[in-house]
């Protein structure tokens, strides 16, 4: 698999709406990180987990995940050796209790859920700890009851301040002091209890001025007769810190004890919450677990595209049993591209464990390799035709196959010259086959299908259309079919040069290879190499390659007595040695038959200038006479 596959088949697309179902952000982590395994036996275990949690849901009204968040921050918090807030703390004390709860669910599941009742075992119970949290902790903050000494302080801390508010309000209501008031309460500024006065009789008021209003209008005074009961405060505020510090600190040390089996218990807490995940989805889609093979058999029974809505119609569908290539043809709108699409997500989201909307019977196989050839891969940058493009996915998809291979190609060979076409995607196809590839692809060639229709392991199908209204039906029929450079652009794009000449071949005379692959095992081809003549005689408008310069030029005129070759290179004619001159692209490839090389070697203003001239020109003609009085005055 690669990057294509997924973009093209809308995997990732597929594992959001999958990821909606999550309980925690743990589920959606590891979703997010799930790729298709190639690994039968891995494969067979993710869709038994699904399955196993699908029949938990649907005989379960509840499932204890709810309520479960991912802790893995505070974790690394405590393995960098920092200390945890009190919510941080009722955080790890909520996931602690969700981990037994789930332990105790799967406790009586053996017989329902093997797989996932065997994963609860491994899950630890942290019962001790979640007590000395729910204690110590309440309301997100230190509870009085952790400790004795913090008991102890707080009460101390509650009798001063009735000191100092009595102090105060007896401040308040003394007739002295009514004059210069603001405002009769008591205002608490940095922990400090003061009085509202007003700014011009701060000075008349003893005590500590803690704070000033914006306008400046009010002083906050803390009264002389309260600074030795706030100092007193002060003190016992740090103390209460220190205590709540400690108490802080053992809870954070207690939980560090145990970091190694917490982290196991996220793990599988991670696992529960995809799987569950990929179970809820699969009930909200009434989806089933298909049959598994790794030979490359796919038989899909009223088969729906996971990610299409509405009335769609299902797929049927089979392939690798008496055939491994299908040829799928039709007019455009049929439905042929959902086909391959349908296909490919299908496989990918079993080989991920996700169940897939079906009828009984349907199988799928497990492949090594998924690649597709879907749409326009036209890159702007490395400016390359559409057909170039395909060609270069082709020859990296030829490079990467191998006999547990599910290729999907859409519109193969298209892009160019019908018959080159053609005759080019029936030798790649050929070559598909013998690596023992299972191959899908669609097309509009007439040739293709009639290949397919006498080859004894290709199959030909067709999307169905109402006869009378010529709308498509969207139903899949198997058994029924309904000048270019393109060799040259195959070459350039590294297409093996046997296959080259074998589309060449057909296309002279038709004669097609029709021996029968008795197996599917890899055909280890020689590579070919590719020679060319030693002493080639360049032409005259020839592109080559400058060794000395690591670039091209232009051939201006053919080898002279000394093996000079004059080459146009960056707007000059040079004369280079032909041994340090490698063959690019042959004149004759790049120009139409009866072109005329000289316009390579002359400037375009050149040229348009020539025309003026022919066509009499009054500015051209003036410029002719005005360069003529220049060379007579320099005469």
């Amino acid at each position: 698999m690669n990057t294509m596959t997924f973009e093209k088949l809308q995997y990732h697309e597929l594992k959001e709406i999958v990821k909606t179902f999550c309980s925690s952000s743990l589920g959606k982590e590891l979703i997010d990180k799930l790729h298709p395994s190639t690994n039968m036996k891995v494969v067979r275990t993710r869709l038994n987990e699904t399955t196993e949690a699908r029949n938990l849901l649907n005989a379960e009204s509840h499932l204890p995940l709810k309520g479960i968040t991912n802790i893995g921050n505070h974790i690394e918090k405590l393995e960098k050796g920092m200390m945890l807030s009190p919510s941080e703390l009722i955080a790890i004390s909520d996931f602690l209790r969700g981990c037994r709860n789930i332990k105790k669910f799967m406790a009586d599941k053996e017989f329902f859920a093997p797989i996932l009742h065997s994963y609860a075992h491994s899950m630890t119970e942290f019962r001790g700890i979640e007590d000395e949290i729910n204690f110590s902790i309440k309301g997100n903050s230190v509870d009085s009851e952790a400790s004795k000494e913090l008991k102890r302080i707080r009460n101390h801390i509650s009798k001063t301040e009735e000191k100092i508010e009595e102090r105060l309000n007896k401040f308040l209501r003394s007739s002295a002091n009514k004059e210069c008031i603001q405002e009769f309460f008591i205002s608490k500024k940095d922990d400090r209890f003061t009085i509202p006065i007003k700014a011009s009789y701060k000075n008349k008021v003893a005590g500590s001025i803690v704070e000033v209003s914006s306008k400046g209008s009010t002083v906050f005074i803390e009264p002389a007769s309260v600074s030795k009961l706030n100092a007193e405060l002060a003190v016992l505020k740090a103390e209460e810190a220190i205590e709540e510090y400690q108490i802080l600190a053992t809870l954070s040390g207690i939980i560090l004890e145990e970091i190694r089996a917490i982290r196991i218990n996220i793990e599988l807490i991670s696992q529960y919450d995809m799987i569950f995940a990929k179970a809820k989805f699969s009930k909200s889609v009434d989806a089933i677990e298909p049959k598994l093979n790794n030979h490359g058999y796919i038989k899909l029974v009223k088969c729906k595209h996971p990610l299409l809505q509405g009335n769609i119609v299902p797929l049927d569908f089979e392939i690798g049993k008496d055939y491994r290539s299908l040829i799928i043809t039709g007019p455009n709108a049929g439905g042929k591209t959902i086909v391959l699409k349908t296909i490919g997500i299908l496989s990918l989201a079993v080989m991920s464990g996700f169940h897939i909307t079906a009828d009984e019977g349907t199988e799928l196989a497990v492949f090594d390799h998924i690649y597709v050839d879907i749409g326009d891969n036209q890159s702007i940058e490395n400016s390359l035709s559409t057909f170039s493009s395909h060609m270069k996915n082709l020859s990296e998809i030829l490079k990467a196959s191998n006999n547990h291979t599910l290729l999907l190609f859409d519109e193969i060979g298209s892009g160019t010259e019908p018959n080159e076409g053609a005759s080019l995607a029936i030798a790649i196809l050929e070559e598909f086959y013998k690596k023992g590839c299972i191959t899908v692809a669609t097309t509009h060639y007439g040739e293709i299908k009639r290949y397919s229709e006498i080859h004894s392991d290709f199959m030909n199908a067709a999307m169905q259309f109402n006869s009378d209204t010529l709308e498509p039906l969207y139903k899949l029929i198997i058994g029924k079919s309904g000048d270019s450079n393109a060799l040259w652009i195959a070459r350039k794009m590294d297409i093996p040069e046997h296959i080259l000449q074998k589309a060449q071949q057909y296309i002279n005379n038709k004669k097609y290879d029709l021996e029968r692959v008795k197996d599917s095992k890899i055909r280890k081809n020689n590579e070919e190499t590719f020679e060319e003549a030693a002493d080639y005689d360049f032409e005259v408008g020839d592109k080559v390659k400058l060794t000395e310069y690591d670039d091209f030029g232009i051939v201006y005129k053919k080898k002279d007595s000394f093996n000079h070759v004059a080459v146009l290179y960056k707007e000059a004619f040079i004369e280079v040695n032909a041994k340090r001159l490698e063959l690019e692209i042959k004149a004759s490839e790049l120009y139409p038959d009866g072109y005329d090389m000289n316009l390579l070697f002359v400037s375009y203003e050149e040229r348009k200038f020539q025309r003026d001239i022919e066509r009499g020109s009054k500015k051209a003609l003036k410029k002719v006479n005005a360069e003529i009085k220049n060379r007579k005055n320099n005469n």
